[in-house]
C-alpha cells in the first residue's frame, strides 16, 4: 500500500472558477481512480454505475434519467471518485490494527484513515485494552446481543443509519429495532433535510419532493436555494442545463456565487469541451445567511400586491379555492411584510427582488429547489413553509414543470425514511409492521440523533449501534459527542472502510466490516440485488459487479438477520433466515407494509424500476383538513452583534460528507489547506484583520458558552457580507448541541455565531494543524 501521510495545511489561493466541470473534472475523477486500483477495475466501475443492471452511484440522491434516456457514463466527478475510494484496492487488515493502537488512530486525520482502505475482517477493542484485535463473527454477534439483552430497557440503545444503506437492510433494521422494543432509530435525515420533511408534512401531507426530472426540464423558471450542484450533486447542472435550453431560466440564492451555478461545461457535449457551456443561472441573489425566509415573504407580497392591481390574474384563485386552506390568514399577514427587515435579512436590493418578481409573474411553471443552506437554520421550517406559500399562490404544485424540490445529498436517505427508519413513524405504518409480523411495535416516540447524543451524554443510553455512515463526525458539538461515545457501554460500527468514529470507543467496541455497493453479493439463494429510492422517489435495482474486498465481508442485510436471530430468537417470530438467503423475500414482506409498494419484486424488475406515487400530484394532501396549508410565518432573521460572523459549515469539492479526498476545493481556488475560513474583503478590514491571517474560530451560544476551533487561516472570498463558511467536520465542533431548528431538531450548522480571533498564543499555526 502507499505510504500515506497525514496531510497538513500549506495555503495557496488562486481566483475562483468561473465554470465547473469539462474535461478538469474527468481528469481529476480519473486520476483519483487510478490512484486507488487498477485500471480494470476503474473501467468496471465506471461502466456500472448509474446503468440499469449496474450499481446506484453512493455519491448523492440525484436520480437517473429514463432507461433509453441515459448516457453511459452516467456518473459526476464526485461520484466516479466515490465509487473509486469503496472500490480500491487498499486494505486494512488484523495487522494494521496490531500496529497502531487506538489512541494514535484518534489523532490521525480523516483523510488518513479514510485513505487506509477497505477494511476486511471483524475487529473488537475490548475494556482497557489498546488495541483492536480480530473477532469472528459469532462471537461479535454474540458480545452485542449480550449486551442488548442486559440492558434494563430496549429504550437504552440506539439504532443509527445513514442514507448508504439500501431499502431491504433499512426494512430489516427497524423491524429488528421495533422487535427488540425501542423506536430510537435515529439516521442522517435528522442532521440534515429533517426541516424539510417536517415542513412539507405539516402543509402538503408528505415529506417528500413532488417533482420528477421531466418537470426540471419543463419547468420556466427554477429557483436553486441554499445549495451548491456543482460539488455536492454535478449531475443536476445537466438537468439544469436542459432547462436552459427548453428556454427555462434559473436564479441562484446562496451566500456564496458557486461556479457550477456560472457555467456549466458538460464534459460529454462538444459545446462542454471546446465551446463555453452552457450559463446556468440567469441572477444571482446574493443573500445573506438565514436571509431566504424574508426573501420569500417579500416576493409573497408583491403576489398579493400585483393581484390587488390585476385581480384574476396572478393569484390562482381556482387552485386555491379547491386545494389550500388558510389563505385568508396568510394573506393577512403577508400584507404587513416590512421591507425594511427584508432588506435588513437579506442584504439584497429591492431592484432585485422586483426583478426576480418580474420572472415569477413571467413563468407558468415554478420549481425552487433547495438543501442546507435552508434547512440548517433555526427558522428552517418557516422558511421551507413559506416556500410552499410561495408556489401555492400561483397553482405551482401538483402540476408538469412545477412544485417543490429538497435535493438531498444521501444515496437512499429518503429510502431509508420509506422503508421506516424514523424515531416518529406514522401510527398507519406501525399497524401494518405488527400485524405483517405479528407483534405489536413500540408506542413511545423514539429518539432522533441530536437526542441520542444527548442520551448517551447523560447515561440513559448505553449501547450504540450505527449502520454505515460515520456519526461522531456528521455530528454537532464535536467534543460533547465524542465524550458522549466513549461513555457507552458498547459501540457497534457497521462500516466499509475505516473512520474517526471507529477510534471513538465505548468501553467495549466493534468494526463489523460490510460488502459496499459495488461489490458482489452472493447468498445461499443466489446472487442477489438490492433498490435504493431517490430524491425525486424512483425505486431501482442495484447490482454489485466487483469481487468483494475479503472472503470475511458480510452484507448488512446479513449482519442485521443474524443479529436480530440471536437477540430475539423466536420471539416473534420472524424468518430472518429467509432473508438473509433470499432479499426478494423482504421485498415481499415490504410490498405488504409500505404504501406504493405492492407488487415490489415485479415492478422493481423492469429497466430503471418505478415511481412511488406523490398523491400531491393527484391533488390529495393528507393534511388533517384534506387540503394544502398556508401557513403564517413570523420574519425572523440571525442576530448577528458587531464584531461578529454568521459563519456555515460546508464541504470542499474534494470530499464527500465528512471525508475529504484531498486538501482542495477546486472551484473555490483554495489547495493544499483545509483550515481556512472564508470572509468577505469588507469584513475582514471591519474587524481589523487582514487576509491570511492566523485566527481562532470561537462560537458564542446564548448561554453564555464557548466553543473554540483553532489556528485557522482567513482567505478574503465574496461571501456575503456578515457571513463566513468553513469546511466540516473540522468546524462541527464550533455548533452548539442544542443551537437546532425549531420542529425538526436539525443542528444550526449554516448560522454559527462566531467571532474571529487573533490565534492564542502558544496555539497551533495552521501550517501544522492536521485535517
Amino acid at each position: 500500500m502507499a505510504d500515506i501521510q497525514d496531510p497538513v495545511d500549506d495555503l495557496s489561493v488562486t481566483p475562483p472558477k468561473e465554470w465547473a466541470t469539462g474535461v478538469p473534472a474527468v481528469t481529476h475523477a480519473l486520476e483519483y481512480s487510478l490512484g486507488q486500483t487498477s485500471v480494470r477495475r476503474t473501467a468496471l466501475t465506471l461502466l456500472n454505475i448509474n446503468q440499469v443492471k449496474g450499481f446506484d452511484c453512493p455519491g448523492c440522491a440525484w436520480p437517473e434519467p429514463k432507461p433509453g434516456k441515459r448516457h453511459k457514463n452516467e456518473y459526476c466527478e464526485n461520484g466516479a471518485k466515490h465509487i473509486a475510494d469503496e472500490a480500491t484496492s487498499r486494505r486494512v487488515t488484523a495487522d494494521f490494527f496490531r500496529d497502531h493502537t487506538v489512541a494514535e488512530l484518534d489523532q490521525k486525520s480523516d483523510y488518513w484513515l479514510n485513505q487506509q482502505g477497505r477494511l476486511t475482517e471483524p475487529m473488537v477493542k475490548r475494556p482497557g485494552a489498546e488495541h483492536y484485535e480480530p473477532i469472528g463473527w459469532d462471537a461479535a454477534l454474540d458480545l452485542v446481543a449480550q449486551e442488548l439483552r442486559a440492558l434494563d430497557s430496549p429504550d437504552e440503545a440506539l439504532f443509527y443509519t445513514s442514507g448508504r444503506l439500501n431499502n431491504e437492510a433499512a426494512f430489516l433494521l427497524q423491524l429488528f429495532a421495533r422487535a427488540y422494543g425501542t423506536n430510537n432509530l435515529p439516521d442522517c435525515s435528522n442532521l440534515c433535510h429533517e426541516s424539510s420533511g417536517s415542513a412539507l408534512t405539516e402543509t402538503l401531507g408528505i415529506g417528500k419532493g413532488s417533482v420528477t426530472l421531466d418537470d426540471i426540464h419543463e419547468s420556466d423558471l427554477v429557483f436553486v436555494v441554499g445549495q451548491n450542484p456543482g460539488t455536492n450533486h454535478p449531475r443536476m447542472l445537466t438537468a439544469l442545463e436542459e432547462t436552459k435550453r427548453g428556454g427555462g431560466r434559473v436564479i441562484a440564492v446562496n451566500t456564496l456565487p458557486e461556479a457550477g451555478l456560472l457555467r456549466f461545461k458538460h464534459p460529454q457535449k462538444a459545446r462542454g469541451v471546446i465551446g463555453r457551456g452552457t450559463q446556468i443561472a440567469d441572477q444571482f441573489l446574493h443573500i445573506r445567511a438565514g436571509g431566504d425566509l424574508a426573501l420569500f415573504q417579500a416576493l409573497n407580497l408583491m403576489l398579493l400586491e400585483a393581484e390587488e392591481k390585476a385581480p384574476g390574474t396572478v393569484v390562482d384563485h381556482d387552485w386555491v379555492t379547491t386545494h389550500s386552506t388558510g389563505y385568508e390568514e396568510f394573506a393577512e399577514h403577508a400584507r404587513k411584510t416590512s421591507w425594511d427587515d427584508v432588506l435588513m435579512a437579506t442584504g439584497l436590493s429591492r431592484a432585485e427582488i422586483e426583478q426576480v418578481h418580474e420572472q415569477v409573474l413571467k413563468s407558468r411553471n415554478v420549481i425552487v429547489c433547495w438543501a442546507m443552506g435552508v434547512t440548517q437554520h433555526k427558522h428552517g421550517v418557516p422558511t421551507i413553509r413559506e416556500i410552499v406559500n410561495f408556489l401555492m399562490l400561483r397553482g405551482n404544485i401538483g402540476k408538469p414543470g412545477a412544485g417543490v424540490c429538497p435535493v438531498r445529498g444521501h444515496s437512499n436517505v429518503q429510502g431509508d425514511r420509506t422503508m421506516g427508519v424514523w424515531e416518529r413513524m406514522p401510527q398507519a405504518f406501525m399497524d401494518a409492521l405488527g400485524r405483517e409480523f405479528d407483534f405489536t411495535p413500540p408506542q413511545k416516540h423514539g429518539l432522533d440523533s441530536v437526542d441520542g447524543i444527548r442520551a448517551m451524554r447523560d447515561g440513559k443510553a448505553k449501547v450504540f449501534v450505527g449502520v454505515a455512515g460515520n456519526f461522531v463526525r456528521a455530528t454537532p458539538d464535536s467534543d460533547v459527542t465524542e465524550a458522549a461515545m466513549r461513555g457507552c457501554r458498547l459501540t457497534v460500527h457497521i462500516s466499509t472502510k475505516l473512520n474517526r468514529s471507529h477510534t471513538v470507543c465505548g468501553d467495549t467496541a466493534l468494526i463489523l466490516p460490510t460488502l459496499g455497493r459495488s461489490d458482489r453479493d452472493v447468498q445461499a439463494g443466489g446472487e442477489q440485488f438490492y433498490t435504493v429510492e431517490d430524491s425525486m422517489s424512483e425505486v431501482h435495482a442495484s447490482r454489485g459487479r466487483l469481487a468483494p474486498a475479503s472472503p470475511h465481508l458480510l452484507s448488512e442485510i446479513a449482519i442485521i438477520s443474524r443479529l436480530a436471530r440471536k437477540v430475539l430468537g423466536d420471539s416473534p417470530a420472524i424468518a430472518w433466515e429467509d432473508f438473509e438467503a433470499d432479499y426478494g423475500t423482504v421485498r415481499d414482506r415490504i410490498s405488504r407494509v409500505v404504501p406504493g409498494f405492492e407488487n415490489f419484486n415485479e415492478r422493481v424488475a423492469a429497466p430503471g424500476g418505478f415511481r412511488l406515487p406523490n398523491p400531491v400530484n393527484q391533488g390529495v394532501f393528507r393534511t388533517p383538513s384534506g387540503k394544502a396549508v398556508f401557513t403564517v410565518n413570523d420574519f425572523t432573521m440571525p442576530e448577528v452583534p458587531a464584531g461578529h460572523l454568521l459563519l456555515q459549515t460546508l464541504r470542499s469539492h474534494d470530499q464527500w460528507n465528512t471525508i475529504p479526498y484531498a486538501m482542495n476545493d477546486r472551484y473555490r481556488g483554495i489547495h493544499n489547506a483545509r483550515r481556512v475560513v472564508m470572509v468577505n474583503p469588507e469584513d475582514i478590514e471591519a474587524l481589523g484583520l487582514a487576509d491570511r491571517d492566523l485566527v481562532d474560530l470561537v462560537s458564542v451560544w446564548h448561554d453564555g458558552t464557548e466553543r473554540r476551533a483553532p489556528g485557522f487561516r482567513i482567505v478574503s472570498y465574496p461571501t456575503s457580507e456578515g457571513s463566513a463558511a468553513s469546511y466540516y467536520p473540522e468546524t462541527n465542533v464550533l455548533v452548539p448541541l442544542d443551537s437546532v431548528a425549531d420542529i425538526s431538531n436539525t443542528p444550526t450548522s449554516k448560522s454559527v455565531l462566531v467571532r474571529l480571533e487573533p490565534a492564542a498564543s502558544g496555539g497551533t499555526p495552521a501550517d501544522d494543524v492536521a485535517l
